[in-house]
């Protein structure tokens, strides 16, 4: 998958104690200490991540606080506490750290009686930009528009218009992007020839942070994740690498092979398996030790004489580490 490796541990202990360490001079993004309120409710609450050029994905619920925060990463929106730097500055004061942020915002923020090609170069325009019509054909080339893109704005579909709104985030070919839920209302094919647009984009070193409740959809995007839940960081890192650290809770398996009867009795007598069902030539299992399951299972088979087909963990996915973390 695309995407640099996190720069920093894989998973953030959002409790932690002490002052917030520099940034690390890969990062193109980095939040310290961010903390968001309204009144009495705090939307974020005590975050801190470094995040560098490739692919981020930003998942959590629905009302989990991803929108605040990155309205407060683009500096739309004031912390109420701790600070945030984008390319090395404030970006609520700092005008080169501006010009380096592209957003996509959930709403749609458009001018509906504006024209798909006069919204993107307006963009241009508004951003100083050389040549904004040679900018607006490239950004409009690059999310696959073309046709009637002289007609309204408020005439197309949700997916025309959403990604207008990603062409009008690259006109002036920004360093860091925000992109909050861009494949709403985006058909499988869009969404396969966006997916590919920031994977390209990744690889020739931006920053890209994708927002998201779609686990499927994350997973495409990259495997370096921030999880947040209830306005905090619950990890970050690579997803897999935080599902490794869950190796002392229940995991599921599916195990395919011959004599499944004998090989599923055999696994529950020597506590490799719990909460077993057997099919013909599958056995689907829980397991308290995966490492365990995992060195010995191959020798059960053996002993019985059973060929082994297949060993497949049913829980190494976003899936299971978001519902772990938010529980």
């Amino acid at each position: 998958m695309t995407g640099s490796p996190p720069t920093t541990p894989p998973v953030a202990d959002v409790g932690q104690q002490g002052p917030p360490p520099p940034p690390p001079t890969q990062a193109r993004v980095v939040a310290q200490g961010v903390s968001k309120a309204f009144g009495s409710l705090v939307a974020v609450s005590d975050v801190s991540f470094s995040i560098g050029p490739g692919i981020t994905a930003l998942l959590g619920p629905n009302g989990a606080g991803k929108s605040t925060l990155l309205r407060i990463l683009c500096g739309l929106s004031a912390p109420t506490t701790g600070r945030v730097l984008v390319a090395g500055g404030d970006p609520r004061t700092s005008a080169d750290a501006r010009r380096q942020i592209g957003l996509v915002p959930q709403q749609d923020g458009i001018f509906e009686r504006d024209s798909v090609r006069s919204f993107v170069r307006l963009g241009a325009v508004l951003s100083n930009v050389d040549d904004p019509t040679g900018a607006t054909d490239a950004a409009l080339t690059a999310v696959e528009l073309d046709g009637p893109i002289d007609r309204p704005l408020g005439a197309f579909s949700k997916g025309m218009r959403q990604r207008a709104k990603i062409a009008a985030a690259l006109v002036h070919n920004p360093g860091v992007l925000f992109l909050d839920e861009p494949l709403n209302g985006l058909d499988p094919k869009q969404r396969r020839s966006m997916i590919d647009l920031f994977h390209t984009l990744g690889e020739r070193g931006k920053t890209v942070v994708v927002s998201s409740h779609v686990l499927d959809e994350v997973e495409r995007f990259g495997s370096n994740v921030l999880v947040i839940a209830r306005g905090r960081l619950a990890a970050q890192g690579d997803f897999r690498a935080i599902r490794a650290l869950m190796n002392d809770q229940p995991l599921r398996f599916r195990v395919r092979c011959g004599h499944t009867r004998r090989v599923a009795a055999a696994l529950i007598a020597g506590e490799l398996a719990s909460g077993v069902t057997v099919a013909e030539d599958v056995i689907e299992l829980t397991t308290e030790n995966a490492p365990a399951l995992r060195a010995r299972l191959a020798h059960v088979c053996q002993h019985y004489d059973a060929r082994l087909h297949e060993c497949t963990p049913l829980d190494e996915d976003l899936e299971s580490v978001f519902r772990y973390l938010v529980a």
